[in-house]
Parts: C-alpha cells; sequence; structure tokens
C-alpha cells in the first residue's frame, strides 16, 4: 500500500486483531455463526498481510491476496444464499481487497519517481467505495452508543467480554476503518 509506514503498521495490528477476535469466537458458536466469523477472521488476517508497508519485507505477489480475497468472496456469497447476517458486507469487502490488489498489480511503480502512475484505480470506483466503508463506519459507530443508561451485566472474565454481541460489532467496525484507509491510501 502507498502511504506512511506508521499508518500501515496500525492498520497490521488492528486488522490482525480482529482477525485474531473472529478467529477466537468460533470456538463458541454454532457451525452457520463458525463459518460467519471464519470469513471475518479470514478478511481480518488478508487485510493485515496486506497492510504491511513493503519497505518492511518484499510484499507478496498481488495475485495471492486476489486469490485469498477471491476464496473469501465466494465463502460470504455461499453465507448469503444460505441468510447468515453480514455477509453482504463481507462479499462487498472481499471484493474491493480483489479491487486494490489488482490496482496493486496493475500499477508498478514509476522509476526514480518513488509514485505510481496509476495508483487510486479507477477514481469512481474507489470514491464510491469509501462513501459504502464510511458509511458503513457511521452505522457500526451508531449502533455502539448507548441508548439508555443501564447497569451493565456482570461479566465472567475475558471470555464474557468476548462474548458481548458489541464486541464483534467493534470488531467489524475496525475492519470498514482499515479498508477505508487502505482506500485512501490506493
Amino acid at each position: 500500500m502507498h502511504g506512511p509506514a506508521l499508518v500501515g503498521w496500525l492498520l497490521v495490528a488492528v486488522c490482525g486483531m480482529a482477525g485474531t477476535y473472529c478467529l477466537l469466537r468460533t470456538r463458541r458458536e454454532t457451525p452457520r455463526q463458525r463459518q460467519a466469523s471464519g470469513v471475518e477472521a479470514l478478511m481480518g488476517f488478508g487485510m493485515a498481510t496486506m497492510a504491511v508497508p513493503s519497505s518492511a519485507v518484499a510484499p507478496p505477489p498481488p495475485l495471492l491476496f486476489a486469490v485469498v480475497f477471491a476464496v473469501a468472496a465466494l465463502w460470504s456469497l455461499t453465507l448469503l444464499c444460505s441468510g447468515a447476517p453480514h455477509q453482504l458486507h463481507h462479499l462487498v469487502e472481499a471484493l474491493a481487497m480483489i479491487y486494490m490488489a489488482g490496482t496493486m498489480a496493475a500499477a508498478p511503480t514509476a522509476p526514480h519517481s518513488g509514485h505510481s502512475p496509476a495508483a487510486g484505480g479507477i477514481p469512481l470506483l474507489t470514491g464510491a467505495l469509501l462513501v459504502y466503508f464510511a458509511a458503513y463506519t457511521l452505522c457500526c459507530s451508531v449502533r455502539l452508543l448507548p441508548t439508555t443508561v443501564r447497569t451493565p451485566a456482570p461479566v465472567a472474565g475475558p471470555a464474557g467480554v468476548l462474548r458481548q454481541p458489541e464486541v464483534a460489532t467493534a470488531g467489524r467496525l475496525a475492519l470498514a476503518l482499515g479498508m477505508f484507509a487502505m482506500l485512501i491510501t490506493l
């Protein structure tokens, strides 16, 4: 990704933590929920890998990212057809990652400039994806706001915290913010 290395490493941390949470969540869910959490974990880890600054390590070929996110898109589409929640968003997310991988593959860095001549991809599509992820981020943020003042239920340790529905929403929020940041640096 183009952009400061600090932004890349922060994206790696946020997306990696969201992927780890989704992976941990699979242990206590029904098989259908486990599939949905698996897609979220794959997206989180894939996004974390894609966000690693290219100055730190040699980046994997963009085709590898396209294949990983194509698997995630097909997995999301299958779950969407079976009625699993949040899969339309994950399908859009996976397709956006395929688009970014394709943009990375099609835009070699120009010699001596350090800037890619085709950076940003297709402006209208990039803009539409930015609007979508900004709107999704705002919707997730609103869902996390308390609607009434209430006494929180006692939570039994870290496992109890992970079971709270707000944590899953916060994970989706983190990945949507990561997508937004990646699209901005595209």
